[in-house]
């Protein structure tokens, strides 16, 4: 028995595993997609977040039921908490919905990958880089795309700018109206506590390579997240100018940004 098969006859529950049998999600002979999805890896890793999910950071999931079954659908939401937290948190909601789960893609940063083990992990996982031509070829085929237009400036805040919304970058605007998308936006809050950042080390980020060097507590706290998921939003395609994509860009943030005080007005205490 391999290590992987191990690991899945220990967490994976046969009613978990019955679970995410119902989802579609097409796959190679060898059980691969063309991006590295593997399904048995994709059960292990959600059956063992189901804990953390659950319990550490006892998730709130709001709306949830406004991400289409399906067609092609850009989740776009805020970035923050230094690690890929909250993408994760948002793909767990997604995949173990009650009414039509989908397992979405979460664009990941150029860095991750280039971390020996993790990038084959987060691959098998479901997550992509985050490149467009990625998440083209992915809404071509239908999925659930998680996108985080702030990038690294939303992941690598610091704490006393948290819940700020940084520039959002056009590209998912593009995206969305080329390949008919559906955008749900979402609002998380509490990862901004889980990993509260007071300063970033750049010149060491630099001389490094990546992307930043946080100056934080070395373990991540187990704040309550909140994640409120809004209506669905679709845009038309066709000759629109830059200035048109922008203010389309514009308004999704807005939305967001309301989510998020939603999310904050709901919040009785951090921990």
């Amino acid at each position: 028995m391999n290590l992987k098969s191990y690991l899945k006859e220990k967490f994976v529950s046969k009613e978990f595993d019955a679970q995410l049998d119902k989802i579609e999600k097409p796959v190679g002979s060898l059980g691969y997609d063309p991006w590295g999805f593997n399904a048995e890896t994709n059960k292990v890793m959600l059956a063992l977040f189901k804990g953390i999910y659950n319990k550490y950071f006892r998730v709130q999931a709001d709306g949830i039921d406004n991400i289409p079954a399906k067609g092609p659908v850009l989740i776009v939401g805020n970035h923050s908490g230094q690690l890929p937290i909250d993408g994760t948190l948002v793909g767990y909601a997604i995949a173990t919905r009650e009414k039509a789960p989908r397992i979405p893609r979460a664009m990941i940063e150029r860095f991750f990958p280039t971390v020996p083990f993790l990038g084959n992990l987060l691959n098998q996982a479901g997550a992509v880089l985050g490149d467009p031509v990625n998440c083209a070829r992915m809404l071509e085929n239908d999925e659930a795309v998680i996108v985080f237009p702030e990038g690294i400036r939303g992941s690598g805040k610091l704490y006393k700018d948290r819940y700020q919304l940084k520039r959002f970058g056009n590209g998912f605007m593009h995206l969305a109206m080329q390949h008919n998308a559906t955008i749900v936006p979402v609002g998380i809050v509490g990862c901004e506590e889980t990993i509260p950042a007071i300063a970033n080390i750049k010149p060491l980020a630099k001389m490094l390579g990546i992307p930043y060097v946080p100056v934080t507590l070395p373990v991540v706290l187990p704040a309550k997240v909140h994640l409120n998921f809004g209506k669905p939003m679709k845009f038309e395609g066709g000759d629109t100018t830059e200035e048109e994509v922008t203010r389309r860009v514009e308004q999704v943030k807005s939305v967001i940004s309301d989510l998020i005080d939603k999310g904050l007005s709901e919040r009785k205490r951090l921990f």
